[in-house]
């Protein structure tokens, strides 16, 4: 019987946070298998570092969420400094700690609900351009501009965010969850041992091959950068 085969890459990963250079090293000399691995593992799975202190706070903010958004506590994790304990985005905050200048970065992976968002993005998109809704200001203008550009190239690869669909009573999906996120960073505020951190954050994805295949790109182009 022939033993498992473990990338080279890998074994310098024997900690639960490894340091940001020994996972950005790996990424570099492995292949994808090697980067889908500490998408999985280490940037996706386990008890984030900024819940470390206490756990079961972590657990009861998945379990809330669930509940809120109508899918699996399984279906929802945390990436970014929170998950790891420092910053994996390239350019001068790259390896900056976690701390409360910090955002949670939430990740949902339901195909239902990655649909109803689409659907609610298809519907503004419509609405925009047909003039039916306008920007309330010049500022909001550039952003409706930017996300009416951007937001389709991440449905294509399979992944929304909802804050950039206006949380408009007509566009009652993406109200919901930027009121969750509003609501959960409160009650973390309350919660004795929770992290303090500046706000949160949610993306929802299709399916969990989108959402590892995304990560890994992302771990791939951080890793030539740095």
């Amino acid at each position: 019987m022939r033993p498992f085969e473990i990338s080279q890459a890998l074994e310098p990963l024997l900690e639960v946070y490894p340091a940001a250079g020994v996972i950005l090293e790996a990424a570099r000399s492995g292949d994808r298998d090697a980067r889908y691995a500490i998408a999985r593992l280490w940037l996706s799975e386990g008890i984030p570092y900024s819940f470390k202190a206490r756990p079961g706070v972590y657990e009861a903010l998945r379990r809330w969420f669930a509940r809120r958004l109508d899918v699996h506590a399984k279906e929802i994790t945390l990436v970014g400094s929170g998950r790891q304990g420092f910053c994996l985005s390239p350019g001068t905050d790259l390896g900056r700690p976690f701390g409360n200048h910090s955002d949670l970065d939430l990740t949902v992976v339901r195909r239902s609900l990655f649909q109803r968002l689409a659907d609610t993005f298809a519907r503004w998109e419509a609405d925009y351009t047909g003039g039916s809704v306008t920007p309330r200001n010049a500022r909001e203008g550039r952003f409706w501009e930017d996300n009416s550009r951007r937001v389709p190239s991440g449905l294509a690869r399979g992944f929304v965010d909802p804050h950039k669909i206006p949380t408009w009573n007509r566009y009652p999906e993406a109200q919901l969850i930027v009121q969750a996120l509003y609501e959960a960073h409160e009650k973390l505020k309350a919660t004795p041992e929770a992290p303090a951190v500046r706000s949160l954050s949610m993306r929802v994805y299709r399916d969990w091959d989108c959402f590892i295949r995304q990560m890994a790109i992302n771990l791939e182009a951080i890793a030539r950068r740095a």
